[in-house]
C-alpha cells in the first residue's frame, strides 16, 4: 500500500506561482511511477503530469506543457509540480496518484490517490 498526503494548495492570482508537494509512505516509493492529476467542478479528473521512477522520463498534459514542471526527490519520498504562469483555468483540485506497472497516462492507469489539494487561480 502507499498512502500519498498533498499539500501547497491555495488561492494565487492569474500569472502567479504554486509549488505543490506530494508526500508518500508505504510501499516503495522510488519504484513507482508518479503522477498529478486536476479535477475542476462539473468536470471529469484529467491527466496534468508523469514521471517516472527515477525521474529520468516526464510527460505533460499539452495544456500544461511549459508552464508546469513535475519533479521527485526519491530520498524524501516526495513528488512535486511546480505551477507557474497560472491561469484561471488551472483551478481544480489537484491529485497525486501512484503507480507500480506501466499503464496510460490516465486515471485508469494509476492505483494509488491522495486526497487532493485545491488550487484557486483569481484575476
Amino acid at each position: 500500500q502507499v498512502q500519498l498526503v498533498e499539500s501547497g494548495g491555495g488561492l494565487v492570482q492569474v500569472g502567479g506561482s504554486l509549488r505543490l508537494s506530494c508526500a508518500a509512505s508505504g510501499r516503495t516509493f522510488s519504484s513507482g511511477g508518479m503522477g498529478w492529476f486536476r479535477q475542476a467542478p462539473g468536470k471529469e479528473r484529467e491527466f496534468v503530469a508523469a514521471i517516472s521512477w527515477s525521474g529520468g522520463t516526464t510527460y505533460y498534459a499539452a495544456s500544461v506543457k511549459g508552464r508546469f514542471t513535475i519533479s521527485r526527490d526519491n530520498a524524501k519520498k516526495t513528488v512535486y509540480l511546480q505551477m507557474n504562469s497560472l491561469k484561471r483555468e488551472d483551478t481544480a483540485d489537484y491529485y497525486c496518484a501512484a503507480r507500480f506497472r506501466s499503464g496510460t497516462y490516465s486515471v485508469s492507469g494509476y492505483d494509488y490517490w491522495g486526497q487532493g489539494t485545491q488550487v484557486s487561480v483569481s484575476s
